[in-house]
């Protein structure tokens, strides 16, 4: 990390890109207190910073950095008088203590969405409004079917539809559940999406891209941290998991980032046993991942529960983190300016279906015949410059001619993607045509085992009723031979009977 800059909009122009550096205050304005799991939005060329913890208690303040006076101060916003009276709500004036709660810009209004209170008494998800312009606040009720309250959720702004994912609820139960919340109606929709999503979670990260697509990463569950990346088709409510080339990225929970063009930056954060010291990117046409600059460990980058935002100053575009926790609470703007980076290469997503096929067309696109040797992660790094106004026709005609020749190259190369896609799916269809004839032959063979497995039941039916008439015949066999043997026994009984009786008859004589 480089030296600070001290608050002068001169010393950000000079700022180095891709590189963090310390911001201090114009005219030693007292920084808010330190802070993690907070909220915080750029509306208006003033960064907002909303509620977080301490010590274990929740805050309540509101928090303003303005960039262009380059000082902080203090938003004392006062509750729309109208809701004051109204029966059933409170009446307490002062804005609500909330940690791991959302912010989206909508309109002139902040939306304060969730978080955690001690406060509430209800078990639904909050919403509150803060208007920018009056400098006061309101509480919203909502309507449909209102999610139950929890901390650690993403919230992702579509137009007017406001998109929360996952988090942990008061029981500490984790929640894949998503919800859409209509702004313009405040009426809540639960959202049934198609299988494969994540699997329940809390202090993840999300973003849209293309006003089509809802991202989410990282975060965990209550044993492991995650770095796996789902994408939602926000048109057919489909979830897919691509597969992602370039750097290899640690799992990570309770980081920030923001979506700027088509590049998704990702700061802070750790993995339970230490903090996350690289700054990443992905760039979500191509889903590639790269590495932008890393801090030291025990940074105070390298920290859990910061919030990152992006702003723009002097036609630089920034990326602006503040607070997070790493062993001791942190109240320090971090700012880096970006390099520029062109969009040369055409978008993938421009279909459902491109989503599913981004990870194999991505090699397409990132491979330049000319250069066979060339890294994806090197093309994504690649600092093109820009066309300048001020430069000649001719240089604007050649800058012109080479993208052409590059985007004919990059034509030829999906047209050969898709070739190759095309013999897959007929030599998919063979195969399939031939494991279906295999099926039927072993139908068939089935059936006839089938017959003779029956006929082979038949037989030992019969077998069985032979020996069940053999044992009956050796009964009968047993009966006359018992019937034999007592008539022998009886006419040898006659003979000794007579023999004895002439015996006496002599003896009498």
């Amino acid at each position: 990390m480089g030296e600070g800059i001290n608050g002068d909009a001169g010393d950000l122009a000079a700022a180095p890109y891709d590189q963090w550096l310390p911001f201090s205050p114009a005219g030693g304005s007292p920084r808010p207190s330190a802070r993690y799991k907070h909220a915080a939005e750029v509306v208006r060329e003033k960064l907002y910073v909303v509620g977080g913890s301490r010590n274990g208690r929740y805050l309540s303040d509101i928090q303003v950095f303005d960039f262009r006076t380059l000082k902080w101060s203090a938003l004392s916003a006062a509750r729309d008088s109208s809701q004051l009276n109204i029966e059933n709500n409170t009446t307490d004036p002062s804005f609500p203590a909330l940690a791991g709660h959302s912010l989206v810009n909508w309109k002139k209004y902040i939306v304060v969405v969730a978080g955690n209170t001690r406060t509430s008494t209800s078990n639904k998800v909050s919403v509150c409004l803060i208007n920018v312009e009056t400098n006061s606040w309101s509480s919203v009720d909502t309507y449909g079917k209102v999610p139950i309250s929890r901390g650690g959720q993403s919230v992702s702004l579509v137009g007017s539809r406001l998109i929360m994912f996952g988090g942990e609820d008061n029981k500490r139960r984790l929640l894949n559940d998503l919800h859409i919340l209509d702004l313009e109606t405040m009426m809540w929709e639960e959202v049934k999406t198609g299988k494969g999503g994540p699997a329940p979670r809390y202090d993840h990260s999300a973003a849209v891209y293309a006003d089509q697509y809802l991202l989410i990463f990282g975060g965990s569950s209550h044993s492991t941290c995650f770095s796996d990346i789902y994408l939602l088709d926000l048109q057919t409510m489909e979830w897919s998991q691509p597969d992602t080339q370039g750097a290899h990225i640690n799992p990570r929970s309770g980081h920030a980032g923001t979506m700027i063009d088509e590049n998704w930056y990702i700061v802070g954060g750790g993995d339970n046993a230490s903090g996350s010291t690289d700054t990443i990117m992905m760039n979500a046409s191509k889903f590639v991942w790269s590495v932008v600059t890393s801090v030291p460990a025990r940074d105070p980058l390298a920290c859990e529960g910061l919030t990152l935002c992006s702003t723009i100053v002097d036609g630089e575009k920034f990326l602006v983190a503040f607070g997070g926790y790493n062993g001791q609470y942190n109240n320090e703007i971090f700012v880096m300016k970006l390099k520029p980076r062109n969009l040369v290469q055409p978008r993938l997503l421009q279909s459902p279906a491109a989503a599913a096929a981004a990870a194999s067309v991505t090699a397409a696109y990132a491979v330049i015949t000319d250069e066979k040797t060339r890294d994806i992660v090197a093309t994504d790094d690649l600092d093109v410059k820009r066309v300048q106004p001020s430069g000649s026709s001719k240089q604007i005609t050649t800058e012109l001619d080479a993208l052409n020749g590059e985007k004919g190259k990059l034509e030829s190369r999906l047209a050969e993607v898709r070739d190759e896609n095309s013999k897959l799916k007929d030599r998919l269809d063979m195969e399939l045509k031939s494991v279906q004839h295999q099926l039927a032959a072993e139908g068939s063979r089935c059936q006839k085992l089938e017959s003779q497995i029956a006929a082979a039941h038949k037989r030992l039916e019969s077998t069985d009723s032979l020996e069940n008439e053999l044992e009956v015949l050796r009964q009968q066999i047993s009966q006359v031979e018992q019937t034999m043997t007592t008539a022998q026994r009886q006419k040898s009984g006659g003979v000794w009977k007579w023999v004895a009786g002439s015996a006496e008859i002599s003896d009498d004589e």
